[in-house]
Order: C-alpha cells, then sequence, then structure tokens
C-alpha cells in the first residue's frame, strides 16, 4: 500500500487540488494528511483518490467532485443540475446588501429568477433575515439542490418551479427582483471550454444572442414589481450597455452598473417608477 505522501507527490494534478481530493477520499483533516502523511492510506481510499484524480484530469470541476462550494463565506451543495457558484456574483449581493442597507430590517419582499443551486436567493435570506425571499426555476432538479441548500443552511426561502414568472401569481408584488439569466452567446468557443462543459447549457446560453432572456424579464417583470420596486441583473462582461438599454427601453430609472472583482462590469439594475411605459 502506497502512503498518503507517495500518493501525493504522484499525483499528476496540482498540489492544491491533490490534496482536497485526499482528505475526500480519506476524509482526513489538511492537519492529519501532514501528521499522517508516512501512514499507508488503505486500499478501498486509495481506489477513491485515484478514482476522484481521474475524474478530475479529464476536466471535471473540483467542485462537482466534491459536492460543494464556497459562496458568500457558506458552503452550498453542487451538482451537474446547476451551475457552479462564483466570486462574480458575489458582487451581486455586495451591492443589493449596500442598496438596501437601510432596509435590511424591512419585511421586502424578494424574489430570485433561475436561482439554480439557490446561492443568490439563500444568501439573502440570510443577510436578511426579516425579508420574504421567493425563488423559482425550471429545473427541478435544481431545485432539489436548492432545497437541500435552503434546509442546510437555516435559509426560509420559498422555491417554485416555473419558467420563469410563468408560475408565479400576477397578484404577486415583489419589492425586489434578482436574476443571474443564461447569457452567453450560443457560438461562444468558452462553451466547450473547462469547466463550461460539464455544467448544464441550459443555465449557460439562450441558444442565441445572449439577450433574449434579459428581453423577456423586461417585458414581463414590471406587473410583479410594487410602486418604487428594483430589477437587478448580473450578465456578461460586455452586456452592460445592452442591459441598460434593455431596462431604459422598459421603463426603468435610476439606472446602475458595477464592477466585480475583475473590474469587469458585471451588475446592472434599475428602479421601476411606473406601470407604464413612456
Amino acid at each position: 500500500m502506497s502512503t498518503i505522501k507517495d500518493l501525493l507527490q504522484t499525483c499528476p494534478l496540482p498540489a492544491l487540488e491533490a490534496r482536497m481530493l485526499m482528505q475526500a477520499a480519506s476524509q482526513l483533516s489538511r492537519t492529519q494528511l501532514i501528521s499522517r502523511s508516512l501512514d499507508a492510506l488503505p486500499a478501498s481510499q486509495t481506489a477513491a483518490f485515484q478514482a476522484l484524480v481521474q475524474r478530475r484530469v479529464i476536466g471535471e470541476p473540483i467542485a462537482y467532485i466534491l459536492e460543494h462550494k464556497e459562496f458568500y463565506g457558506r458552503d452550498f451543495i453542487v451538482s451537474p443540475a446547476v451551475l457552479i457558484p462564483r466570486p462574480d456574483t458575489e458582487t451581486l449581493i455586495d451591492t443589493l446588501l449596500e442598496i438596501y442597507h437601510a432596509q435590511r430590517g424591512a419585511p421586502l419582499r424578494v424574489l430570485d429568477l433561475g436561482t439554480g443551486s439557490g446561492a443568490i436567493a439563500v444568501t439573502l435570506a440570510l443577510e436578511c433575515p426579516a425579508w420574504h425571499v421567493s425563488a423559482v426555476d425550471i429545473s427541478a432538479d435544481a431545485l432539489a439542490i436548492a432545497r437541500r441548500n435552503a434546509l442546510a443552511l437555516g435559509a426560509p426561502v420559498t422555491l417554485t418551479q416555473s419558467n420563469w414568472l410563468e408560475s408565479i401569481p400576477k397578484t404577486m408584488q415583489f419589492d425586489l427582483i434578482v436574476s443571474n439569466p443564461p447569457y452567453i452567446e450560443a457560438n461562444d468557443t468558452h462553451l466547450s471550454q473547462g469547466d463550461l462543459v460539464f455544467e448544464p447549457t441550459i443555465a449557460l446560453t439562450d441558444g442565441q444572442n445572449g439577450l433574449t432572456h434579459y428581453q423577456h424579464l423586461v417585458d414581463t417583470v414590471p406587473q410583479y414589481l410594487s410602486a418604487g420596486g428594483q430589477l437587478w441583473f448580473e450578465h456578461g462582461y460586455n452586456q452592460a450597455a445592452q442591459i441598460t438599454g434593455l431596462l431604459e427601453a422598459a421603463g426603468f430609472q435610476h439606472i446602475e452598473t458595477r464592477a466585480d472583482l475583475g473590474e469587469q462590469l458585471r451588475i446592472t439594475g434599475g428602479t421601476y417608477v411606473h406601470h407604464t411605459k413612456g
């Protein structure tokens, strides 16, 4: 039997990834891996480690292999049914917490469209416990993951299967609606590279120019917004001007765009002051 040290040193992956997979296979902490590095790893755990390594070698994302990913300081369950939460999306959380700082203790009605793993909805519910947070997704498998995350993290989020707003009664009004819709263009070469190959295509691209879901949402969201309600999007690094144009055409005002940590324009939103286009 090989020792932990031997297996890590001969692993073809970067050291950090090898250690993470070894922790998963052996159920040992990072400290234990160091203190017990000369221990022989049982055959069953060696086989488990090698199987995880092989999955990573062919390109499967670490988050899917380990079945979790950190987002906003919390551990979220993930599977190939949902997008892997990304640091870019934390910019949306930061933006909303800043804008609604004075209202974090108010019972705002919030809706997350296309929730996936539930990262946005769960985080908002936990950061602002007074808010009434709801979320929808068209995928039953994605909603199952979102439910697990809400339960595991103790977030009171109402989850509904819906194609955008189709299953939401028109009588419901929200103070804030947020969405990170599929925004990659169908012919974007990134779809055939890296982690994106393993992520759900339906959550990555609209199959067209990357803007069709935004157009649909700016057309349909206003009837669900209370007076002065806001709509905020995450979008592609090169889509800020187009999203701003869509919001303006739909009657939104006080439109803002924020940059992510990589200084890419990533978040755009505005306020719906009235319910007629003019």
